[in-house]
Order: C-alpha cells, then sequence, then structure tokens
C-alpha cells in the first residue's frame, strides 16, 4: 500500500499513501484502497488511546467510507481525529484528500479497545 504514518496522537493521526500501485482497472484511485488508508489511520488514533485507559488493543468493528471524487496520481493524505474516546470504543473520523487539497474520501472507524 505504501503508507506512511507521518504523525500520531490520540487527537490527530497524519498518514500519506501513493496513488500509483493502489489503483483499480480503470486507472483510479482504488476504493478498498481509501479504506484501508482511513482504517489504518484511525486504528493508531484509537491505539494510542486506547493505551491511555489500559486497553492498547484497538479492533476495528465499523468502517465507513464515502468516496468523492477520484485521484489518478500523486498522493492521498488521510488526517484522522477522534468523535468519542472511551474506555473501551473509540471512532475517528477520517478525510483523504489529494495534493491539492480536494477531499477524495470520507471515513468514520470505530474500534474496540481491547487489553493486550
Amino acid at each position: 500500500m505504501g503508507i506512511t504514518i507521518v504523525e500520531v496522537s490520540a487527537e490527530r493521526v497524519v498518514g500519506t499513501m501513493p496513488v500509483d500501485g493502489n489503483t483499480q482497472p480503470m486507472g483510479l484511485l482504488h476504493g478498498g484502497a481509501s479504506a484501508v488508508l482511513a482504517e489504518t489511520l484511525g486504528s493508531y488514533g484509537a491505539a494510542v488511546h486506547g493505551y491511555s485507559v489500559g486497553r492498547p488493543m484497538a479492533v476495528g468493528v465499523e468502517l465507513n467510507v464515502t468516496h468523492h471524487r477520484s485521484a489518478r496520481t500523486g498522493i492521498v493524505t488521510g488526517v484522522a481525529v477522534p468523535v468519542h474516546r472511551g474506555g473501551t470504543l473509540a471512532t475517528y473520523e477520517i478525510a483523504i484528500t489529494d495534493e491539492s487539497g480536494r477531499r477524495v474520501c470520507s471515513g468514520r472507524l470505530t474500534c474496540m479497545l481491547k487489553s493486550v
């Protein structure tokens, strides 16, 4: 996937992913690749939060992504911010944008927080 994590905290996770190598047959960024980026970033945030409440294992239980526009080249950037950070669940909203700052995809991930 070529995901690079740029910033990680419970309040904000930022990562990038190349479009090249993550396309569907028509040459567009694959929707599944956007979902992978969204779940990766949200899971990082949930795990960091989970560590602070003694439950550092974040397990995705629901992922929703909406694709707004296509990307054919370049790098997409995802930013995950918390919607809810509880003792057993954490939910993150993820915005994925192209190099021009246009939103390509919106996602929401809920993770169950478990003890190791």
